[in-house]
């Protein structure tokens, strides 16, 4: 499993019915996507969830390395780029898995946590800690699934969260869905990742 992420920071008057809209005409482009997990079409509105900005900001776990290629080569991305300018994209290695109580459901809001992997820690017990963790989020009531994963380039590690209601048991920023793509949601592998 891989996860991805970009954030289109907008600015605070910027209309965010534009990226409703937006994703209303161009979601369902990803509904069959190959090597696609899923994707969660996630924005963030100023002052709502405590929240700063307004923000685009899809997530997405990946089945297979070539799938999140061809969309980063392919014509979805470059779109995209071209509308908002290339951003930064974010991407993680899998650590863990787990679907919720909730899975089904429709995904009301996102939770993103991410933090650093504190020097000094042994690795292989912070990471199955970690793993643990994602268990306790997809347990929680209302939660649809829940994944971590790591980079360690950076060793940053995030948790991501959905959850079928708008109080999530969880910490980090909040996000709205307004979509989910989830082909391939049966094939991400459950537990931990190594």
């Amino acid at each position: 499993m891989h996860a991805m992420q970009y954030e289109l920071t907008l600015p605070a008057a910027y209309d965010m019915d534009a990226i409703r809209a937006r994703v209303a005409a161009k979601g369902h482009l990803l509904d069959d996507g190959e090597g696609l997990g899923l994707k969660a079409y996630l924005m963030r509105e100023r002052g709502e969830h405590g929240s700063p900005v307004n923000q685009y900001a899809p997530f997405y776990l990946w089945n297979t390395v070539e799938g999140m290629n061809s969309f980063l080569w392919g014509g979805g991305f470059q779109g995209l780029s071209d509308d908002f300018g290339r951003p930064s994209v974010r991407q993680w290695t899998g650590l863990a898995y787990e679907e919720g109580g909730a899975v089904g459901s429709r995904a009301r809001v996102a939770v993103r946590r991410r933090r650093p992997v504190p020097d000094g820690v042994e690795l292989g017990a912070f990471t199955a800690d970690m793993a643990g963790e994602t268990r306790r989020l997809a347990g929680a009531d209302g939660a649809l699934l829940a994944a971590a994963a790591v980079d360690t380039s950076r060793w940053e590690l995030v948790h991501f969260s959905l959850w079928a209601h708008d109080t999530p048991k969880a910490e980090g920023d909040v996000f709205q869905v307004l979509h989910l793509s989830a082909p391939g949601l049966d094939r991400l592998p459950r537990g931990r990742q190594w």
